[in-house]
């Protein structure tokens, strides 16, 4: 029962002072918050702007981890219309080869991919124009489908690429 008490004490305690965004303690500790110099933000223009405090991607240690990427325009940051996911899911990759590009890379590049479904029957429709942009290029990939996608997306995919040296290119 001590044990218990101290236990719901401290997290009564978290959540009214160190967690509460508003805070002095979370303000300092994000403050303080440093960038590895071995980290280098990508931000892609011919990309639509992130929808939250994050790069398009990062490279680190010789490789590209881009962020989950939507299917909405980067002019208009609108889902194309008509809306399907045959038309996100190619705005998709155009999206992803606008950051690809941005940090040195191409789809040839990539190794890994993640891709999340709003709904898992339009798996082979979206593993279909997926075999369009890769090709014979055979990566490793995971398929999810998740219960909500951010702006209710209806297709969002991440990657991983190696960059390539200097003197690949």
């Amino acid at each position: 029962p001590l044990l218990i008490r101290f236990a719901f004490e401290r997290m009564l305690f978290c959540s009214r002072v160190s967690l509460c965004a508003a805070s002095p303690l979370r303000r300092a500790f994000a403050s303080s918050v440093k960038s590895n110099p071995g980290i280098t933000p990508i931000i892609a223009k011919n990309a639509p702007a992130a929808i939250g405090p994050y790069s398009h991607a990062v490279q680190a240690n010789g490789f590209l981890f881009v962020s989950g990427v939507l299917g909405l325009d980067p002019k208009s940051g609108d889902f194309p219309s008509p809306r399907t996911v045959e038309s996100e899911t190619h705005q998709v990759f155009a999206n992803m080869r606008a950051v690809l590009e941005a940090g040195g890379c191409s789809f040839g590049d990539v190794v890994k991919c993640m891709v999340f479904l709003n709904d898992m029957s339009d798996f082979a429709t979206v593993n279909g124009i997926y075999a369009q942009y890769f090709g014979d290029h055979r990566l490793a990939r995971a398929a999810f489908a998740v219960k909500t996608l951010p702006k209710n997306a209806l297709v969002e995919i991440e990657v991983l690429a190696l960059v390539p040296s200097a003197a690949e290119k």
